[in-house]
């Protein structure tokens, strides 16, 4: 596992780039799919958005000064591209609250690669239905177990906001497995 500071330098230098990029998919490939796959719940559109990310990241070389660690920089990215999937998804399939409900649980629990059981895609289906910004919060927060002060750099929010969200992303949550029962 190569060090941050060495990657950010190989990063800059034009001769030793696109070595340490490769360097960079390969040492967080595997984390940033999971953190998109946690967002979008298919793994061919995980993927795709995966390769969005790392597209972008490439691109916007030249902006990352290492003012962040690097898988910051790279999460902020993977966030934003799953976000922009999923309002893309939202404005082409448009569905009732409760097919969207039957949809998830049914979409994952058809999924190939989906190794979780009925729990899971219960809580997945609780997720789906929090605001943009606490499913966020939350998945950064339970799944990742990110520091506030790190999901406040990836998110630009202060750590008391995003606080409160990832509390009210739990009580909601635990309220739709009360209303499941």
């Amino acid at each position: 596992m190569t060090d941050d500071k060495l990657l950010i330098e190989q990063l800059a230098n034009p001769k030793t780039q696109r070595r340490a990029f490769e360097t960079v998919v390969r040492q967080y490939g595997e984390q940033l799919y999971w953190q998109i796959r946690r967002f979008v719940l298919s793994h061919d559109d995980a993927d795709d958005v995966l390769q969005n990310t790392f597209i972008k990241a490439w691109q916007g070389l030249a902006s990352f000064h290492g003012d962040s660690k690097l898988l910051t920089w790279l999460s902020r990215i993977a966030i934003n591209e799953s976000l922009d999937f999923l309002r893309r998804q939202k404005n082409v399939v448009t569905m009732s609250t409760d097919d969207a409900d039957l949809g998830v649980a049914n979409m994952l629990m058809a999924d190939e690669y989906f190794d979780g059981d009925e729990i899971e895609a219960q809580l997945q289906e609780a997720i789906a239905q929090l605001p943009e910004v606490q499913r966020t919060v939350f998945l950064l927060r339970y799944y990742d177990d990110m520091k506030y002060s790190d999901i406040s750099r990836v998110l630009g929010t202060s750590e008391g906001a995003l606080k409160a969200s990832y509390h009210i992303a739990v009580k909601k949550i635990s309220e739709f497995f009360k209303s499941h029962d």
